[in-house]
């Protein structure tokens, strides 16, 4: 053998040695491991700080990515634009109803859609919202001034409310928002928000709601029991199995998805960039494995099931568990969110790539995060598509 080929010999044994290094490597590496096998392009991830506004972070994450879908370009909406005109409209409603609705800084992606389609939409750059000495989005003081405002009017020994009230309520918004402009200058155009709304093309009429529970009958609208739903919006209700595949075919067709669910649950981790429903009675096991488990804890049980550790065995959902959950109060409307893709972890579990608006500072995946098709199934409350993404089938049920 010549010293040509003992090199060559040599070297094919370097990479044969690190190719195997790397493989044990990377099975040692503990937590979940995702590959995407459906990423769809979006908009950047935005943050919504201290405020309870992900519902317009998420609506207007859903705009932004469907008009790059349509439009192939990239918008920056202004969130606190949608903020600013539901609050005042909230505050109208709270009063005429005499406080017997909820009035704080939650609400739907069906504010968002009435919004735009009411008022129009405008460019983050043009209203930011952050006129009273912060850099992000910080609603406390805020939230708690409205509120009382409102609950003052209310309740005030006149037995009469004066024409000013909502004027001076919306002098609020404006000093800690900012007044919003009639007319604006976007890349060297005059628009108005209505004007710049319609250059877009977007057009909330395509768009529509749906969720899946047993109390209300299929293929019908119904409105959404659910505190933020201030506007006593309808959303069409679906069987769990069709919800799903609505998300999948909206997904395989280039689509992303509006999700509104819960993330109060303990399966949901944000540090490990994962949302998960463990099965927590680990019936499969047995013999001396199954004396083991139940000898522990439930401390020590959870301990182990919620470590993020490795894949663990999930929950099957059924609709009357994500019934159960919603009528008990475990499953709220506490978050809203976009689903833009579907990967599977290194087991082969199918999960769901998910833009929350938490930023992008100690965030494992970059602002975004993945939620298995169990927890998809059971923390949903509802979610909003295009007409076009629904498959046939179901649009033919809904009579769309």
């Amino acid at each position: 053998m010549n010293i040509k080929n003992m090199t060559l010999l040599s070297l094919a044994l370097l990479l044969t040695n690190v190719m195997v290094v790397a493989q044990v490597d990377t099975s040692k590496v503990k937590g979940y491991q995702f590959i995407d096998e459906i990423s769809i392009n979006n908009t950047s991830v935005k943050n919504q700080y201290r405020s309870g506004t992900c519902w317009s972070f998420s609506g207007l994450a859903f705009v932004e990515a469907e008009l790059l879908r349509k439009t192939g370009k990239m918008y920056d909406l202004s969130e606190m634009f949608v903020v600013s005109h539901t609050y005042s409209d909230k505050a109208t409603k709270y009063v005429r109803l005499n406080g017997n609705l909820n009035f704080g800084s939650g609400a739907e992606v069906t504010d968002v859609f009435r919004v735009i389609n009411l008022y129009g939409m405008m460019p983050e750059s043009v209203y930011s919202g952050l006129k009273y000495g912060e850099e992000l989005h910080t609603h406390g003081e805020l939230d708690e001034l409205l509120k009382s405002y409102v609950d003052a009017i209310i309740k005030n020994k006149n037995k009469k409310l004066t024409p000013v009230w909502h004027e001076a309520f919306d002098k609020v918004l404006d000093t800690y928002l900012g007044e919003i402009p009639k007319t604006f200058s976007y890349e060297g155009v005059e628009y108005t928000p209505k004007s710049f709304a319609q250059s877009t093309g977007f057009n909330v009429d395509d768009y529509i709601e749906i969720t899946s529970y047993t109390h209300r009958p299929y293929y019908k609208p119904f409105i959404m029991e659910i505190p933020d739903n201030w506007l006593w919006a309808e959303i069409y209700n679906v069987k769990l199995d069709e919800m799903m595949q609505v998300i999948d075919n909206a997904l395989e067709n280039g689509y992303t998805i509006a999700w509104g669910a819960d993330v109060s649950d303990k399966g949901f981790s944000w540090k490990n960039g994962v949302a998960i429903i463990p099965d927590e009675e680990k019936a499969d096991l047995s013999g001396t494995e199954k004396e083991k488990w139940e000898a522990l804890t439930k401390k020590e049980k959870d301990k182990s099931i919620y470590s993020f550790e490795e894949p663990v065995k999930e929950k099957n959902i059924t609709p009357e568990m994500r019934q159960l959950n919603y009528d008990n109060y475990t499953v709220t409307d506490d978050h809203g969110m976009l689903i833009v893709g579907r990967a599977k972890d290194q087991e082969g579990n199918v999960f769901y790539k998910i833009k929350n608006s938490w930023g992008t500072d100690d965030a494992k995946y970059g602002g975004y995060f993945y939620a298995s098709e169990a927890y998809i199934e059971l923390q949903t409350i509802g979610i909003a598509v295009h007409k076009d993404a629904i498959p046939d089938k179901i649009k033919k049920e809904l009579k769309l």
